[in-house]
């Protein structure tokens, strides 16, 4: 390192570099107030979790270098205190994704009476065009919805993870495409968000073979009522029977 800072400069050079040092010092003096501020914000808002007598459920998540752009304080454990659950425990969403997507809805569902309206809301929902009975064009409607960028950038983190969202959105993206498949999933998230914080209940992912699972049920299920309506019936062979159970 000390080799790579050898050179010819000149006082010009060394002044430009101590004006960009200052300034890096002082943005970063700066960053640092605003994360005190929103912390001390943050502690001032109505809790209804108690972390010191119940800690939220400890992270599945490996540990990792913070980034440069995350809190200097436990942002997770402020969200946990205010929300009463831990929402980080969705696959796809990290605290600052969280802060995002409470920002914009709160922490009260009460607004929206089902959550057919919450995702509406978001714009996560197809929004048909329909004349004379028909369905003409069905498509999501543009919003500028914070909380619906958040959970699409969320829906694309899970892609590639080893979760029951993450199965989920590859077999959409096979059905569908990538894109609808983003829409999907996102609309999948916001519906685990508001069951956690309308009735209080932790997230558990039971996993991309648990999905598997279950898909290959509703497949069969099809399967069988489709011959069914046919007159036939379907008779499972060994080797069908042995991928059933493993699964």
């Amino acid at each position: 390192m000390r080799q790579s800072l050898e050179g010819n400069y000149r006082p010009e050079h060394l002044f430009q570099l101590q004006q960009s040092l200052a300034l890096y010092d002082f943005h970063t003096t700066l960053i640092q107030d605003c994360d005190q501020e929103i912390k001390k914000k943050y502690q001032e808002l109505p809790a209804k979790a108690d972390p010191e007598i119940q800690p939220p459920p400890a992270s599945k998540r490996k540990p990792r270098k913070p980034r440069r752009n995350e809190p200097t304080f436990d942002l997770r454990t402020q969200l946990y205190k205010m929300a009463g659950v831990d929402l980080t425990a969705i696959d796809g969403c990290n605290a600052a994704t969280i802060q995002t997507i409470l920002a914009e809805i709160g922490t009260d569902m009460g607004p929206w009476v089902t959550v057919g309206h919450f995702t509406s809301w978001l714009g996560l929902c197809p929004h048909n065009d329909i004349s004379g009975g028909k369905v003409l064009q069905s498509r999501t409607q543009k919003t500028k919805n914070r909380a619906n960028t958040a959970l699409r950038l969320a829906a694309l983190a899970v892609s590639h993870t080893d979760s029951w969202l993450g199965a989920f959105y590859r077999r959409q993206r096979a059905r569908l495409g990538a894109p609808k498949a983003i829409t999907a999933t996102a609309h999948k998230m916001a519906r685990i968000i508001y069951s956690m914080l309308k009735y209080r209940k932790e997230f558990l992912d039971l996993g991309a073979d648990h999905y598997e699972a279950q898909y290959l049920t509703r497949q069969t299920r099809g399967l069988v009522k489709k011959a069914a309506s046919l007159g036939f019936q379907l008779v499972p062979t060994v080797a069908a029977e042995a991928a059933v159970a493993h699964v």
